[in-house]
């Protein structure tokens, strides 16, 4: 059985006990989270998929901790104009276990 939910503008499919790293959440850790813009849902009955979301599906999930991603450089520069800037960004992300799916 999985699902496939959205959160952060982004689409995931998560099976119960998967660990998965999202966009930052509002949510502390050890505490649980429902997601209830679930797209599809794959059962023993066949798959349902919801236009846009699915009616009465959800999934529940624990959040393990909040972190930063490792840092990556950013350069642009323009050609023969002596024109450059460096940058560095850390994307924040919370890392989650999904616990249940209920369809």
């Amino acid at each position: 059985m999985y699902a496939v939910i959205e959160t952060g503008g982004k689409q995931v499919r998560v099976q119960e006990g998967d660990v998965v790293f999202i966009e930052k959440l509002n949510a502390a850790a050890d505490e649980t989270v429902n997601f209830d813009k679930v797209v599809a849902v794959s059962t023993d009955n066949g798959l349902k998929i919801g236009a846009p979301y699915v009616e009465g599906a959800a999934v529940k999930a624990k959040v393990l901790k909040n972190g930063k991603a490792k840092k990556i450089t950013v350069f642009t520069y323009k050609p023969k104009k002596g024109e450059k800037r460096k940058m560095g960004h850390r994307q924040p992300y919370t890392q989650v276990q999904i616990e249940a799916i209920n369809a």
